[in-house]
């Protein structure tokens, strides 16, 4: 089963505790980077350790929640082996692995339900990247090689 590391920051706990148990009701391997409670929180604290374990191929794939999703989402993308993408609806989210092989969705807690935000994430997990013209621009995106 896929590992799935998680975090965010305040204005994403909610979100990232109801997530994480959906995921582990599914069988995925959750991995939690934090924050641990709604208290006011820096979100590159907790996710820039998710970035560098799925960059490093220690989770398959990241989730990152804060209010706007953004904080997060530039973050996470700071990394070069990172694909973040920041979704508000079911079709972005399949075509960020589709096309963007994005390895990371960033999901703004505070403009979606949670049932949409559930909806998102199942779809992001479980679409494929198409690869084919889609490799050539994905292998694109990095501004520096290791």
């Amino acid at each position: 089963m896929k590992k799935i590391g998680l975090g965010g920051d305040h204005a994403g706990f909610s979100y990232k505790e109801k997530i994480k148990g959906y995921l582990e009701s599914k069988g995925y391997e959750v991995k939690d980077f934090g924050p641990f409670s709604s208290e006011s929180a820096d979100y590159p604290d907790f996710v820039h350790p998710l970035a560098t374990a799925v960059e490093a191929g220690e989770m398959d794939f990241g989730i990152a929640i804060c209010g706007s999703g953004n904080g997060v989402c530039i973050t996470v993308n700071k990394h070069q082996g990172i694909r973040g993408a920041l979704v508000w609806n079911t079709e972005l989210a399949a075509l960020a692995r589709q096309h963007n092989n994005a390895n990371i969705v960033c999901i703004p807690e505070r403009f979606v339900s949670y049932d949409l935000a559930q909806e998102m994430v199942e779809t992001f997990l479980t679409t494929d990247f198409e690869g084919g013209r889609h490799e050539r621009r994905v292998s694109k995106i990095a501004c520096a090689t290791k």
